[in-house]
């Protein structure tokens, strides 16, 4: 059984910065987390950012330029740096991962438990 382990949600300040983290657990060969959605309440699941390729990124608009992406292939740990919050990125952080090392059209099987991020003075 596969569990996305994810850290770093909290509550922070408009203009403030937090990092999360995913790492899968349990049965892990050939799992790999590929991405970051988040839902706000009463909205959609969205895509916020995801690694396309061995050497591309894909993000959101409305997270371009504050938003980063990153893997540790060691630790099989992805991150998402998030700089400059504002309100509107208050949500719960979803990881996903895949049998695959970057996403395809859609999303893979596996859902991280969910990380509560709230922006907000």
């Amino acid at each position: 059984q596969v569990q996305l382990v994810e850290s770093g949600g909290g509550l922070v300040q408009p203009g403030g910065s937090l990092t999360l983290s995913c790492t899968p657990s349990g049965s892990t060969f050939s799992i790999y987390p590929v991405g970051w959605h988040r839902q706000a309440p009463g909205k959609q699941r969205e895509l916020v950012a995801s690694f396309t390729s061995a050497y591309s990124t894909d993000y959101a608009d409305s997270v371009k330029g504050r938003f980063t992406i990153s893997k540790n292939n060691a630790k099989n740990t992805v991150y998402l740096q998030m700089n400059s919050l504002e309100p509107e990125d208050t949500a719960v952080y979803y990881c996903n991962a895949a049998t695959s090392p970057w996403a395809g059209a859609v999303p893979g099987p596996w859902w991280g438990q969910g990380t509560q991020v709230t922006v907000s003075s």
